[in-house]
């Protein structure tokens, strides 16, 4: 399975939509994977990219689950483009479906969520972190740190 992906990166697009993920996200791909991804619509406006082995397991667990489990599984197999293999440079082209749905211009935010890997446009990314940091304050004091 693919490892943790962490971290936060600024990239341009070009101008053919595609992307370059950073090489400490690349190296986070199982053998497995084949350097293989599917590209789809992620939550909070963003696009979501899974590692192939991720997918499948993420596809698995969605088709067991509850009544939002199978709507989600629904959403998520219509926004994906196929199968995309990784250029050797990291390099992936986003749809253009998913570049207007998120007004994606030549910037992005890249931010590793754990087990997949999220494209943000710089001004949802900066609010969303924003209201992080404020719900962040006000929970947790340095006694939660020491647990």
């Amino acid at each position: 399975m693919s490892g943790e992906f962490l971290g936060t990166y600024q990239i341009a697009v070009n101008k053919g939509k595609w992307i370059t993920l950073p090489a400490a996200l690349k190296k986070k791909f199982s053998p497995d994977t084949r350097q293989t991804v599917i590209i789809t619509l992620g939550p909070k406006d963003t696009i979501a990219i899974f590692p192939l082995d991720v997918w499948h397991d993420k596809i698995s667990r969605l088709k067991t689950g509850s009544e939002k489990d199978i709507k989600l599984l629904v959403h998520l197999r219509s926004f994906a483009g196929g199968e995309q293999k990784l250029e050797a440079n990291g390099r992936v082209k986003i749809s253009d479906e998913l570049i207007k749905i998120m007004h994606i211009d030549d910037r992005v935010i890249i931010k590793g969520e754990g087990n997949f890997i999220s494209i943000w446009k710089p001004e949802l990314y900066e609010k969303s972190r924003a209201e992080m940091l404020q719900e962040h304050r006000q929970l947790f004091d340095s006694l939660d740190y020491q647990k």
